[in-house]
């Protein structure tokens, strides 16, 4: 279930990526198969352990495009530990809503970009996510959870001080915010409740068969209710010209 549209993302053989805050690596093997070299980043050992088998399970398999390289790194969001202007391509996604200092790790991603280089930031959306907030404490009171709701002209606020120039903006997974709705009402840890294994279901035969059905109510959903905020920047290349 990928958050980033490569239609405006175009990602391709030789771009450096990091994927920051991979988790359980979803964008790192899109990055990969698209022959791409990853860098998967994260703070969680044992993402990271799982992310890397599978990079070297999907080698075995060849669903790897000739030339692309992938690492699982573990770092922190505050203090890459990369030089400066280092990738092409950067995806932080459903990260910066877990972070106290998220301007901190916006001015980490500036620095990081090479002057030109492509970002994608994904956060939860404002609506849907007030919406699970007041359903269910248990949603955002755990150790590690959601911190905050970004309204998108605050997001794009945040990334534009710390230098980013803002592209476009897009929402995504239009079926999946009544999903977490549900959660919400009946428990996020009822995952036995009929309604929600029901719902689960449908959500994982639509990620696997891609009906067209659930395609065009996906596409109807994401305007209104789609459960994640996308915002396409870059790294101006007046940064490269400054500095000479």
């Amino acid at each position: 279930m990928l958050t980033v549209d490569f239609d405006q993302f175009p990602v391709g053989k030789g771009d450096r990526v990091l994927d920051m805050g991979c988790g359980g690596g979803r964008h790192a093997f899109a990055l990969y198969r698209r022959g791409a070299d990853v860098v998967a980043l994260d703070l969680s050992h044992q993402d990271l352990v799982e992310v890397d088998t599978m990079f070297r399970a999907m080698e075995v398999e060849g669903e790897v495009t000739e030339g692309g390289s992938a690492s699982a790194v573990r770092g922190s969001a505050y203090e890459l530990p990369f030089e400066d202007s280092s990738f092409d391509r950067i995806i932080a996604a459903e990260i910066m809503e877990h972070l106290p200092e998220d301007s901190r790790a916006m001015a980490e991603l500036f620095r990081v970009a090479r002057p030109g280089a492509l970002i994608a930031v994904t956060v939860p959306r404002w609506g849907p996510e007030k919406v699970n907030w007041a359903l269910s404490d248990d949603y955002h009171n755990v150790e590690g959870g959601h911190i905050r709701i970004y309204k998108g002209s605050e997001l794009r606020a945040k990334l534009e001080d710390v230098g980013l120039e803002f592209l476009g903006s897009h929402h995504a997974h239009g079926l999946h915010a009544p999903y977490w709705w549900l959660k919400c009402a009946v428990g996020v840890r009822n995952d036995a409740n009929p309604l929600v294994k029901a719902y689960h279901q449908l959500l994982v035969w639509d990620m696997v068969k891609q009906p067209l059905a659930t395609r065009l109510a996906e596409r109807v959903l994401q305007p209104v209710v789609g459960k994640s905020l996308v915002v396409y920047l870059r790294k101006p290349l007046e940064t490269a010209r400054a500095a000479a």
